[in-house]
C-alpha cells in the first residue's frame, strides 16, 4: 500500500523589507549649538543659574558664634528683627513679630543683635546692650558684606576662569552664565556634535541625543506643560540642563564644605526664571525649570513675584486688569497690553509672563557707590552732635573702602556728598576728593564737616532728623607710576657714573637749497647730455648763462643771474643790471658712432639724439622756451625828471602829488608785460 505523499506547502508571498527608519534629528541646530558656545542671549540652549543663600544673616551669625545649624536663632536690630533661620521659622516666626512674641513662640531661640558703631568709636564691634543705646548707636552691616565677598571669591575659584560670568546681584544672591562651560562639556561627553555641520550648513538640525534616561539626583523638577509628556525623549537643552545641575550642585558644596553656608539655586534658560526657581523649594535645594516646563511653572504665580513687577508697575497692571496671576494674564493680547501700559511696557509684559528675558548676566560686580546714614529719635540740635556721627560715618565707609583696595589705589571714589533733613525738607551738598594724594579717614572726615557748615550756613539746620554720608563715582586707581626721586641718582652712585667727553665741534653751516631740478629734469636726456649741458658756457660778459646741477640745474640766465645775485651780495639785483639779450644753451653734439640705430640732429644745439627720444626732445626746447619768455625783463634806466616849468599834465593832480612819475601821456615806465604801440 503506498502511501500518499502530501502536497508541497506553497511558500508564502514574499513581503518587501521595512524601509530603513529615518534617523530622528534635533529641533536644535548647529547655529544653536555656535550662539551657546559664547553665551549669547538669544540661544535657545542658554543656561541660567541663580544662588541664593538661606537667611544669609541669620547663618552669617550661626557661623560666627558656632552654633549648631538646627538651633533657632533670629538677628536682631532695635526691638526688631531682621532675619530668621529656617529651624526658627518651624515655630511660625517671620520678621514682623517683637523680640517678645518670638521668645513666647519659641523659648529656646537665640537673639544677637547685629553689629554696632558708637558715637566716638572708630571700629563696629558687637554689644548685648546696643537695643538700650539706639541714641548713640548706629546699625553695621560690615560683617556680612566681608562674608558675602568670601562667597563670592569661593564661587569664582571654583569656576574655570576663562569661561565664567558671575553676576553679583545683592550680598547674599549671584547669577551664574554656564553656557560656555555646559558646552565645553558637552562637546567632550557626547562626540555626535562635535564635528562640522553637514554640507557646512550651520541650519542643519543636530542629531538626536544618544541618551533617553536622565539623572536628575536630588534636584526639584518643575512638572511639564500639559503637551509635554516625561516619556519623550529628551533633547539637547534637557542635557545642557542636566549639565549645569551638576555644576551648580558642585558649587554649593564647596561653599558648605569651605564656609559652611548652605544655599539654594535655581536653573532655567535666562535669569528671571532662575531666580524664580531658587525660591520655589528652599532652604538648601535646587530647582530646574526646563523649557517644555516653563508655562505650567509660570501659570501658578501671582505676577507680581516677578522681579520689577513687584512695585508700581505690577499696582498698576492689577490695577488694570483686575488680577494679579500669570494664567490671567496670558489670553490678553499684546495689542490691548501696549494700548494700557504704552508700547514697550506692554510688549515687555506679554513676553515677560510667557517665561521670555533676554537680560544679560553682566559680571561687573564692583560697588558703584558707599552710603552710610543714622536717623534719629530724638533729633540732634547742634554742629558738635552732628560732626560725632560724621565720623562714624567716614568710620564706617572708609573700613569699606579699605575692603575695596584703596590703600592699594586699586579703586578710588571721586566725589563725596552729604544729605542733611530737617523737617521736610532734604538738602545735599557734594564735593571732589582732591585726586593728588592718598584717601584718608581724617581728609573724608574733614571734607564732610566743611559740607556740613554748608548746610549750617543756609540756615534752618536744626533740628536734624537725618543725616547721611556717601562717596561716589569709583574708578580704577592708576597703579605703577614712579616719582621724580625714581629718576635720580645720588651719592656714590652719582660719582660713579661716566662723565662724557666736552665736545668743541662747530655746527655745520647751514646751505642754502636753489634751483634744485629744473626743466630738464622732466625729460629723459641721456646721462653724457645731461652732464655737457649741466656745464653751461660763459657768456661774452664773462658771467655763466647756466649753472650746475647741483645749484640750479638747467635754469634760464636770468633765474641763473638772479639767484648768484642772492649769494653774493657784489653782485648787482636784476633790475639795477643792464639788459642784454640771454645767449641760448650750446650744447656739444654726441658723436654719431655712440648711437645704435636711426638718430635726429637737432637743428638748435646740434646735438645727435635717438630717432625716438625726438619728439621728447623737441619738448624740452619748446618748455626752455616758454620759461624764458615768462621771466621778468629787466628794468630799463628811469627816464630823467622833467623841467618844473613844463606845459600842464594830463590825467595829473598836481606836481606835489605826481609821485615822482612822469604824468604825459605815453611817457614814463612801462608796466610788466606793456610794450610802446607804433602809431602811424
Amino acid at each position: 500500500m503506498s502511501s500518499q505523499i502530501p502536497p508541497f506547502a506553497s511558500s508564502p508571498p514574499s513581503t518587501p523589507p521595512p524601509p530603513p527608519r529615518r534617523k530622528r534629528r534635533s529641533k536644535f541646530t548647529y547655529k544653536h549649538l555656535s550662539t551657546f558656545s559664547y553665551s549669547s542671549t538669544s540661544s535657545p540652549l542658554r543656561v541660567i543659574a541663580h544662588i541664593d543663600l538661606d537667611a544669609f544673616y541669620a547663618q552669617c551669625e550661626g557661623v560666627r558664634l558656632g552654633l549648631d545649624p538646627t538651633v533657632p536663632l533670629a538677628v536682631q536690630q532695635w526691638q526688631g528683627l531682621i532675619a530668621i533661620n529656617y529651624p526658627a521659622r518651624a515655630f511660625g516666626l517671620n520678621r514682623h513679630v517683637t523680640i517678645t512674641e518670638a521668645k513666647e513662640k519659641c523659648p529656646e531661640i537665640v537673639c544677637q543683635h547685629v553689629a554696632t558703631w558708637k558715637e566716638g568709636d572708630t571700629e563696629w564691634s558687637y554689644s548685648d546692650d546696643a537695643f538700650k543705646e539706639i541714641a548713640i548707636r548706629k546699625v553695621s552691616l560690615d560683617p556680612y558684606r566681608l562674608e558675602c565677598r568670601k562667597i563670592l571669591a569661593t564661587i569664582k575659584g571654583f569656576l574655570p576662569a576663562d569661561k565664567q560670568k558671575v553676576e553679583k546681584a545683592s550680598i547674599d544672591e549671584v547669577f551664574l552664565d554656564l553656557s560656555a562651560q555646559v558646552h565645553g562639556i558637552m562637546l567632550e561627553r557626547y562626540s555626535e556634535i562635535r564635528g562640522p555641520p553637514p554640507y557646512d550648513d550651520p541650519s542643519e538640525a543636530l542629531p538626536r541625543p544618544p541618551t533617553t534616561a536622565l539623572d536628575w539626583a536630588a534636584d526639584a523638577l518643575v512638572d511639564l506643560d500639559e503637551k509635554q509628556s516625561e516619556e519623550d525623549d529628551p533633547d539637547w537643552d534637557d542635557i545642557a540642563m542636566l549639565v549645569a545641575s551638576e555644576i551648580v550642585r558642585d558649587v554649593r558644596k564647596e561653599i558648605f564644605d569651605k564656609l559652611h553656608y548652605t544655599c539654594s539655586a535655581g536653573l532655567s534658560r535666562n535669569k528671571m526664571l532662575a531666580k524664580l526657581g531658587s525660591a520655589h523649594k528652599k532652604p538648601n535645594s535646587q530647582t530646574v525649570v526646563r523649557n517644555r516646563a516653563v508655562q505650567q511653572f509660570l501659570s501658578s504665580y501671582k505676577f507680581t513675584k516677578i522681579r520689577n513687577l513687584g512695585g508700581k508697575l505690577g499696582e498698576e497692571v492689577v490695577a488694570a486688569f483686575n488680577t494679579d496671576t500669570v494664567s490671567d494674564l496670558l489670553p490678553i493680547p499684546i495689542g490691548e497690553l501696549q494700548k494700557t501700559l504704552g508700547d514697550d511696557t506692554g510688549a515687555w509684559l506679554y513676553n515677560i509672563i510667557r517665561g521670555e528675558d533676554n537680560s544679560e548676566v553682566n559680571p561687573r560686580t564692583q560697588i558703584k557707590s558707599m552710603l552710610s546714614a543714622k536717623s534719629f529719635r530724638p533729633s540732634i540740635n547742634d554742629f558738635d552732635a552732628a560732626c560725632k556721627w560724621l565720623r562714624i560715618f567716614v568710620a564706617d565707609i572708609y573700613s569699606r573702602l579699605i575692603d575695596e583696595g584703596v590703600l592699594e589705589n586699586k579703586r578710588r571714589p571721586k566725589t563725596i556728598s552729604l544729605h542733611h533733613r530737617q523737617g521736610g525738607q532734604t538738602r545735599s551738598r557734594a564735593c571732589p576728593i582732591p585726586m593728588g594724594k592718598a584717601i584718608t579717614q581724617d581728609g573724608l572726615f574733614l571734607l564732610a564737616k566743611n559740607l556740613l557748615s554748608q548746610v549750617v550756613v543756609d540756615g534752618r539746620a536744626w533740628p536734624c532728623a537725618n543725616l547721611s554720608l556717601s562717596v561716589g563715582g569709583f574708578e580704577d586707581g592708576v597703579q605703577g607710576n614712579m616719582g621724580i626721586g625714581s629718576f635720580l641718582v645720588r651719592g656714590e652712585q652719582a660719582k660713579s657714573l661716566p662723565v662724557p667727553a666736552a665736545t668743541h665741534e662747530q655746527p655745520a653751516a647751514k646751505r642754502r637749497r636753489v634751483g634744485e631740478g629744473g626743466i630738464a629734469k622732466f625729460f629723459g636726456m641721456n646721462s653724457e647730455e645731461s652732464r655737457s649741458s649741466s656745464l653751461g658756457e660763459v657768456d661774452d660778459d664773462g658771467e655763466t648763462a647756466f649753472l650746475r646741477n647741483d645749484s640750479t640745474d638747467d635754469l634760464p640766465a636770468t633765474h641763473a643771474r638772479s639767484t648768484l645775485s642772492e649769494n653774493d651780495p657784489s653782485i648787482p639785483p636784476p633790475s639795477a643790471q643792464p639788459s642784454r639779450p640771454t645767449s641760448p644753451t650750446r650744447v656739444q653734439p654726441k658723436p654719431p658712432e655712440e648711437i645704435s640705430g636711426p638718430t635726429y640732429s637737432c637743428p638748435r644745439c646740434s646735438n645727435a639724439v635717438p630717432e625716438e627720444q625726438r619728439l621728447e626732445h623737441e619738448d624740452y626746447h619748446f618748455a626752455l622756451d616758454l620759461s624764458t619768455q615768462t621771466t621778468t625783463p629787466p628794468r630799463p634806466p628811469a627816464a630823467p625828471p622833467e623841467s618844473a616849468d613844463n606845459g600842464s599834465r594830463v590825467g595829473g593832480r598836481g606836481g606835489s602829488r605826481g609821485r615822482g612819475r612822469s604824468t604825459k601821456f605815453g611817457e614814463g615806465e612801462r608796466g610788466k608785460g606793456q610794450k610802446r604801440l607804433a602809431f602811424g
